[in-house]
């Protein structure tokens, strides 16, 4: 089986891709998804995330408040790192667990933001770059969050550059466009990725 890794920096639309490959037929295993489990209320990750950075980044209800966690780590490298070294590898062992899981002869492909920042790009014998303009990730990111442009620039700046995540592209998806521009070169990119 080939590894497939799609990546893109924070707000590119990775996730609209990856529904787009998914329709297609694609089995998407997205890693924001599994952050995101292996961190609920009641885990391991969640008590480890806990231990380091203490009940402030608790809920009432018990789960962890993103919004906290995050003011808190993308401030400090330091604390970005000891997230990490929480929450990766959890992340990808579930990862692993998965792709095993799938099905003969389907196109697995793994969603990983942070592919380039972590060397994974590596393991992968292709890699789904989804690509937009540094302008339009922030205009994207201060709509669907409250942050101001400092914030915003922070969370970029957290993350590879551009041209970093493009050196190790297989195939790039232009999402600065509109909808159905993007849905087409999926399409196309569907048909390389199948073609026998």
């Amino acid at each position: 089986m080939t590894r497939i890794a799609l990546t893109g920096g924070i707000a590119s639309g990775k996730s609209f891709v990856a529904a787009e490959l998914e329709a297609l037929g694609a089995v998407i295993i997205d890693s924001d998804v599994l952050a995101r489990d292996v961190v609920a209320r009641g885990t391991p990750g969640l008590a480890a995330v806990v231990g380091r950075f203490g009940d402030a980044v608790l809920r009432a209800d018990g789960e962890l408040d993103r919004a906290a966690l995050g003011t808190i780590v993308f401030a400090d490298d330091a604390a970005r790192a000891d997230l990490n070294a929480i929450v990766h590898p959890l992340v990808r062992a579930r990862a692993a667990e998965l792709e095993e899981a799938a099905p003969e002869g389907a196109v697995v492909i793994q969603v990983v933001p942070l592919l380039v920042e972590t060397g994974l790009y590596r393991g992968f014998g292709t890699v789904i770059v989804v690509d937009v303009p540094e302008e339009t990730q922030l205009d994207r990111l201060m709509r669907r969050n409250p942050l101001t442009r400092e914030e915003a620039r922070a969370r970029l700046d957290a993350q590879a550059s551009r041209d970093e995540r493009l050196a190790v592209a297989t195939h790039v998806v232009d999402n600065a466009g509109p909808p159905e521009a993007t849905r087409r070169r999926v399409r196309e990119l569907w048909r390389e990725l199948t073609r026998a």
